[in-house]
């Protein structure tokens, strides 16, 4: 279970993350969307230790990871996925796959291809390559998501963060994204959260939280929010038309 208590984050005079509580139970599929600017890949890196809090306490299943560094929050089952993921010159995929299973599992060639069959590419001409700059960022993006794939799924007590995995994939690989979330979902091991604007995305949701201003707004299933998110995108695009946007 991850438990956010009173979590705060500040840069200078700005309060980017304001007072935020949130309680996620364990094998939950969470979906954090609102406007850009909101708070939300903040509050996601104050999860994964990428950024450490100005105030507030952070738990998952009972330990406080509050001040614990990214590295020990790896060992205890948190994953992240960014927006940009970085390049890592030097490796292979299959490298990338195994570094990020860990040493306490070693990988076949066939698990290797599945985890990339699973975000979409051809395994064949992914699982030898290296990780430079001859990938585009879409095909680095769904390379990341299956690292942490390899990461999670099979163990117990992890979670998952993905922040906007849809950025810069492809219809046809977003589709087959979407059907690999569904699947992890169905197998109710791993904890998920992710950051989208996507309402495929949204719908899968056992629940999803609104954040605007550094603050939760609203949250809850998808049939009591998307409601609310419809209907601040329409009103919000009223008001520029009448302002002449």
């Amino acid at each position: 279970m991850l438990e956010l208590e009173h979590v705060q984050f500040t840069a200078g005079t700005t309060n980017i993350v304001k007072d935020v509580s949130l309680t996620i139970p364990e094998g939950r599929f969470v979906v954090i969307t609102g406007p850009n600017g909101g708070g939300k890949t903040t509050l996601a890196k104050l999860i994964m230790g990428i950024e450490q809090p100005t105030g507030g306490a952070i738990r998952w299943n009972g330990a406080d990871v509050t001040h614990l560094s990214i590295t020990e929050r790896a060992r205890l089952g948190i994953s992240y996925g960014f927006q940009a993921p970085p390049r890592f010159k030097g490796m292979r995929v299959s490298d990338l796959l195994q570094l990020a299973a860990g040493s306490d599992q070693q990988l076949t060639h066939d698990q290797c291809c599945a985890y990339l069959t699973k975000v979409g590419l051809c395994a064949r001409d992914y699982v030898g390559r290296d990780v430079d700059a001859s990938l585009s960022g879409g095909e680095l993006k769904r390379i990341e998501i299956a690292t942490i794939l390899a990461r999670g799924s099979g163990r117990e007590h992890s979670l998952m963060i993905f922040d906007e995995p849809e950025a810069g994939i492809d219809l046809w690989s977003f589709a087959k994204l979407t059907e690999t979330f569904r699947a992890l979902h169905a197998g109710g091991k791993a904890t998920v959260i992710i950051i989208s604007h996507q309402e495929r995305i949204i719908r899968l949701a056992d629940e999803i939280v609104l954040i605007a201003g550094g603050e939760v707004k609203a949250r809850g299933s998808v049939d009591e929010v998307f409601p609310l998110i419809m209907r601040d995108t329409v009103s919000t695009c009223s008001a520029a038309e009448q302002e002449g946007l």
